[in-house]
Formats: structure tokens, sequence, C-alpha cells
């Protein structure tokens, strides 16, 4: 008899799982940081307006969001993402807030990466583009982003409304500050009387709920948030894994309020983890429509 003495199999099977889950969790891990966090996701929605003038039949929005410049959302990204839209030929950009983070490792550099991005937004091509602060942009420094952002061309409505003229016909494009770090005054923010359709843009989607209270609220056709990510990461059969305040109630996609209809855009950056899963990063293509 010879002295070979094989393993018990359980701790050869044990030894291999641990093996095999570490490279399983390493594998997903590099998947959901380099390749889903650069899939990117273009949505088709139509939407229906009541009383769309027929000079926006088939009018083109191009929404994006939270752009998260340099951390986690690389330049050379974003320069992909102008790419896609600018291939849309669109009618008009909206940039939903949230150009750069506050975090760890961009507090010092929020000012270059401030700037970074907003010359690259100066590169979109459509003939029209307005943006809104996110929470993260007024918490790094709302006059500092602004500045960046309209120096670069791309003007920032903040509790204000502007008209969107097409032969003759209007819809009226507003901005409300910040909810979640700020104090939206929607009594600036909607046109008290507006003569055509009304659409509304709010970082955070929750605030759908107060906008819908509110005496002007129901003059708000569509409004439209970013914030949330989608959750960045969403779980088979659980959803998105993490969800910011104010963004828990509407998480992505479109809802309908009475009246106003919400879409939630999952935004183009990552924060906390640079990793998406199940959640690419979002450009949505709205394309006006009578009701």
């Amino acid at each position: 008899m010879s002295g070979f003495h094989p393993q018990p199999a359980s701790r050869f099977t044990r030894r291999n799982f641990l093996i095999g889950s570490g490279a399983a969790a390493a594998t997903l891990a590099l998947y959901a940081g380099e390749i889903a966090r650069h899939e990117i996701d273009v949505v088709h929605r139509p939407i229906a307006i009541a009383n769309l003038p027929d000079a926006f039949r088939g009018y083109r929005i191009a929404q994006i969001s939270d752009i998260h410049l340099e951390e986690f959302t690389e330049p050379y990204f974003l320069e992909r993402v102008i790419h896609h839209v600018n291939a849309l030929n669109v009618d008009l950009v909206l940039i939903t807030g949230d150009f750069v983070t506050m975090g760890a490792f961009t507090f010092i550099s929020a000012n270059h990466a401030a700037h970074r991005c907003a010359e690259l937004l100066a590169t979109l091509t459509s003939p029209l583009r307005y943006a809104i602060l996110g929470n993260h942009d007024v918490t790094v420094g709302a006059s500092m982003v602004i500045r960046a952002l309209t120096a670069n061309g791309t003007p920032v409505l903040v509790n204000q409304h502007v008209p969107i003229e097409r032969n003759g016909s209007r819809f009226w494009l507003c901005g409300a500050e910040d909810p979640g770090t700020s104090h939206p005054d929607l009594d600036l923010t909607i046109p008290a009387n507006p003569d055509g359709p009304v659409i509304l843009m709010a970082h955070e989607p929750d605030f759908a709920d107060i906008v819908s209270q509110h005496p002007r609220g129901s003059l708000v056709d569509l409004m439209l948030s970013g914030h949330t990510h989608g959750g960045q990461i969403k779980l088979p059969f659980l959803g998105p894994l993490v969800l910011p305040p104010m963004g828990r109630i509407y998480p992505h996609g479109i809802f309908h309020l009475n009246k106003m209809q919400l879409y939630v855009n999952r935004g183009i950056g990552t924060v906390g983890i640079p990793f998406r899963l199940n959640c690419p990063p979002e450009i949505t293509l709205l394309t006006l429509q009578p009701e």
C-alpha cells in the first residue's frame, strides 16, 4: 500500500468554489466598471402633448443628465456621448444637472471639471441647448458651474422660463432651482398664462409631486429629471440597488401625474462607485407629437 491519501472532496470543492466566486466577482466588477459603464443606450420616446402647435409636430429634443465629469466620467466618454447626440440631428438639447461631482477626488479640481465639461458641451451642434443645475453642482459651487456653462454658450435656467419659438408658435421651457439643495420658486419658474405647452426641467424627479400640487402645476405638460442614475446597479427581480433621496418614487422612465408627464433619464455618469449593471448610460430622444 502506498502512502497516498486523497484530500476529502468537500475541501477541494469548497476551495474551488471560493476561487471561482472570487474570479466571478472580479469579472463582474471589470464588466460593470469598464464595459457596462460605457455602453450608451439611446432611448426613443414619443411624447404626446394635448395643445402642441403644428409647428412643433415632430420636434426632437435630446436629454442628457448627470455627467459627473472626472469623477468618474472621462472626457473621452463625454465626447462619445456628444457625438451620438450630434448624430441625432435634434432641434434642442436639454441637460438636467450634475455636471460635476461633490466627491473625495474632485472637490479641489471641480472648477477645472466644470470648465472642461462646459467646453465639451460647446461642441453640441443642435440649434439650441439649455441646462439646469443638480445637487452636486450646487454643493460644489452653483455660481462657478453657471459661469463655466454660460461662458461656453450653454444657458442655465434658475427659476426661469424662456419661449422656444418656431414659425410663429411657441412652447415654454422652464428650469427650476435644484430642489434637493435649494428653494425652487414655481411662481417664477412656470409662466402664469402660457400661450403654448410647458416643459419643466427639475433635477430631482420626486419633486414632481410638489409640482403637481402647486397652483401652476396643471400648466406643466412635461417634466424632465435625472438624479437617480436609474440606480446604477439593477439586480434581477430586485430592481435598483440604491436610489438617492428625492429619487425613490420615480426612479427611471415615463410616469403620468394627471395631465403632467414625467420622464426620468438614467444619466451618463456614476457616483459613489464607477459601476453600472443592467442600467446603461442614457441619451433620451424625445419627439413631440399632438395628443
